[in-house]
């Protein structure tokens, strides 16, 4: 039974890799057996189709990022601090990822079209887990009198969203830091307008 869950756990983690990094339509099971060494049919043992993998594998993704992301949240004690861990992660990405390719949330929205509904239901779901931490985050600045109670919470925690993976988007297509560095000054600057 442990070895069947670790052959699982092999098979997601470096399929998550692949997906990250080569696409969710440009990677082949053929792909996934070079990568763990492993057969077809020990791959469809364990999932019942590649779309079935697509989600396992993103699932990961996701427990990987918001794992990282809400640890340091955890250990932040106010706003400031708590949303300056947000910042933080996607500032340090560049240099240290927690995976290859880019942000899995990012990832999967630009690839998951209507062919892949499945992709995309997970990529929106995703997307509301980071909207609704961030939310939380300015609703809880709110009542701990740290946020103005006038801040209007949906529209902020998509700018704050929005213009992070842009940022994290744009410095990766350029190799270079300036963009994810410019947008998280603008970010702080809009956080020192909306604390008290």
């Amino acid at each position: 039974m442990r070895n069947a869950e670790a052959t699982k756990n092999t098979i997601i983690n470096e399929s998550a890799n692949l997906f990250n990094t080569q696409g969710y339509k440009a990677t082949s099971i053929s792909d996934i057996t070079k990568a763990t060494g492993l057969t077809k049919g020990a791959i469809y043992r364990h999932f019942e189709n590649k779309g079935d993998l697509e989600k396992h594998a993103l699932q990961r993704l996701s427990k990987v990022m918001f794992g990282e992301i809400g640890t340091s949240i955890k250990e932040a004690k106010d706003f400031r601090t708590k949303i300056e861990a947000i910042f933080s992660f996607f500032e340090n990405y560049m240099n240290t990822p927690l995976y290859e390719g880019g942000c899995p949330v990012m990832n999967a929205a630009v690839e998951a079209d209507d062919a892949n509904p499945i992709l995309r239901e997970q990529a929106c779901a995703m997307l509301q887990q980071f909207k609704d931490a961030v939310s939380t985050l300015i609703k809880n600045g709110i009542k701990n009198n740290q946020v103005k109670p006038d801040t209007d919470v949906a529209f902020y925690s998509t700018i704050f969203i929005a213009t992070l993976e842009g940022g994290i988007m744009m410095s990766r297509l350029q190799r270079d830091k300036k963009a994810i560095t410019h947008t998280i000054a603008h970010l702080r600057n809009i956080v020192t307008e909306i604390s008290i």
